[in-house]
C-alpha cells in the first residue's frame, strides 16, 4: 500500500509538493503566532520581575508601565523629589528605584537612577543584573551601557559617549560639551535593560543644569565640566520610581495611599495588573490573528481536497486497473484517505521544520532590535492537540474524494469519453 501510494504521488509530484507547501505554511503561521504571543508575554513579564508597585505622575496606567519599564510611548509628567522621599522611608517599603528618562544616545534611551538600580532591580526569574565588564557608575559623568548598545556601537570601557536631548533617533540638540565615560557593560538580559544607557541622577541634573525650558544656554554662558563637578547637584524631579515591599500584603493599602496623596497627584500601579489590562486590549487582535491563520490552514486543506477530486478524472484508468487486478472499492477509497493523511502529515512535518528554522534565525534579531526573547522548545501538549486536529481534518477532507472513487465503476474507468 505504501509503495503504491508513493508511486501515485510521484506521478503527481507537482500537485503534491504544492499541497504540502501550503499546509506547511499554514502550520508555521498557526504555531508561530502562538509562540510569538507567549514569547511577547514572557518578555514583558520578565522585565518587571520583583517589582510590586510603579509610581508616577497622575495618568494612564499603561502609559506609566510602557514608558517607565519598556521605554515605549510618550513621556508622562514628572513627579517631585520630595514626593519620592515621602515614600522612600515608609516602613512598608523594602527598597525603591528612582527612574529619570528623557534623553537618548543614537536612538537608545538614557536612564538616570542610583546605585539601588543595580542592587535591587530583577528580571526573568528574579535574576540580578550582572556586569560583563567594569562596574557601576561612581562619578557624575560615568555611564553603564546595556549589552545591545555595546555590541551595536562596539563600545569599550573608558570610551566617551555624547548624549542627545530628547528621545528621537536623531536630535539637533546634544550635550556634546559634557561627554560621559563608559565604566560598565551589563550582561544580556533579553529586556529593555539591554537597550538602555544608565547614568546617575546627578549626571542627568548636570546635563541640564544651565538649560532653560528645554533650550541650551547661550554661547559663552554654559558651565564647564569642571565647574559642574564642584557643584552640589540635587535632583528636583524624576519620571517614576519602582517599589519593592517587605510584604505583599501591603500592596493594596500603599497603592490606595499613593493614589490619594494630597501633596501631589500621583498614580500607583501594580505591574501584573497593568499587564493584564494590556493583554485584554490586545486579545481582540490575537483572536483575529488566530482566526486568519485557521482560515489559511483550512484553505490549504480545502486545496488538497480539490486537487484529489479534480485528479479523479485523470486517475479513472488507474482506478480501473487496480479494480481489475483484485483491488476492491474499499481498498481504493482507503488509498485516497491514506493519501490525504500522508499529505497532511508531511505538511505538518515540513511546517514544524520551517517554524524552528524561522525561530532560530529570528530569535537573536528580535532580541536585539525589539528586546523580545522567543524561546525555542518542543511542541507543547496544546500544539500536539492542534496538530492532531489538522491530521484528523485532513483525513475527513480525504473522505469526499474517497466516497466518489468508491462509486466509480470499472466500466466508467475503461470508457473513453469524447
Amino acid at each position: 500500500m505504501i509503495n503504491l501510494l508513493v508511486r501515485s504521488l510521484w506521478n503527481r509530484r507537482s500537485t503534491a509538493v504544492l499541497t504540502i507547501f501550503s499546509i506547511s505554511i499554514s502550520v508555521t503561521l498557526l504555531l508561530g503566532v502562538e509562540n510569538i504571543r507567549q514569547g511577547v508575554r514572557g518578555s514583558f513579564s520578565s522585565a518587571v520581575s520583583g517589582t510590586d508597585i510603579i509610581v508616577g505622575a497622575r495618568g494612564g496606567s499603561l502609559q506609566l508601565l510602557l514608558y517607565s519599564i519598556f521605554r515605549i510611548g510618550n513621556a508622562p509628567n514628572n513627579l517631585s523629589w520630595e514626593s519620592y522621599n515621602d515614600f522612600l522611608n515608609d516602613k512598608r517599603v523594602k527598597w525603591t528605584i528612582p527612574i529619570s528618562l528623557g534623553d537618548s544616545h543614537r536612538g537608545y534611551r538614557v536612564l538616570g537612577t542610583n546605585q539601588d538600580y543595580f542592587k535591587y532591580f530583577r528580571y526573568g526569574s528574579k535574576k540580578k543584573l550582572e556586569f560583563y565588564e567594569g562596574g557601576s557608575f561612581s562619578k557624575t559623568f560615568d555611564a553603564v551601557i546595556g549589552s545591545e548598545v555595546a555590541i551595536k556601537f562596539k563600545y569599550k570601557l573608558n570610551e566617551e559617549i555624547i548624549i542627545s536631548h530628547g528621545t528621537g533617533k536623531k536630535s539637533f540638540l546634544k550635550h556634546d560639551d559634557r561627554p560621559f565615560k563608559v565604566v560598565g557593560i551589563l550582561k544580556p538580559t533579553g529586556t529593555p535593560v539591554d537597550q538602555s544607557l544608565h547614568v546617575s541622577l546627578e549626571g542627568i541634573t548636570a546635563m541640564h543644569i544651565d538649560w532653560e525650558s528645554g533650550a541650551p544656554p547661550m554661547e559663552g554662558e554654559s558651565l564647564s565640566t569642571e565647574d559642574i563637578k564642584r557643584l552640589d547637584l540635587k535632583t528636583e524631579a524624576i519620571t517614576s520610581f519602582l517599589i519593592g515591599l517587605k510584604s505583599k500584603i501591603h500592596a493594596f493599602s500603599l497603592q490606595r495611599e499613593i493614589n490619594s496623596f494630597k501633596e501631589e497627584p500621583l498614580s500607583a500601579i501594580m505591574p501584573g495588573v497593568a499587564l493584564q489590562e494590556l493583554w485584554t486590549i490586545l486579545r481582540t487582535a490575537e483572536i483575529g490573528l488566530r482566526v486568519v491563520t485557521w482560515f489559511v490552514l483550512f484553505a490549504g486543506l480545502l486545496g488538497m481536497m480539490t486537487s484529489l477530486l479534480s485528479g479523479l478524472n485523470e486517475r479513472r484508468r488507474e482506478m480501473a486497473i487496480l479494480r481489475s487486478v483484485g483491488a476492491g472499492p474499499g481498498t481504493i477509497s482507503f488509498l485516497l484517505i491514506f493519501e490525504a493523511t500522508f499529505l497532511s502529515l508531511a505538511g505538518i512535518l515540513f511546517g514544524l521544520l520551517l517554524l524552528y528554522i524561522t525561530l532560530f534565525v529570528s530569535q537573536p534579531l528580535l532580541e536585539a532590535y525589539f528586546g523580545l526573547f522567543i524561546p525555542i522548545h518542543p511542541p507543547s501538549f496544546k500544539d500536539l492537540i492542534i496538530l492532531g486536529v489538522i491530521i484528523l481534518t485532513g483525513m475527513l477532507m480525504g473522505l469526499i474524494p474517497a466516497l466518489r472513487a468508491y462509486r466509480q465503476s470499472l466500466a466508467d474507468g475503461m470508457t473513453i469519453r469524447l
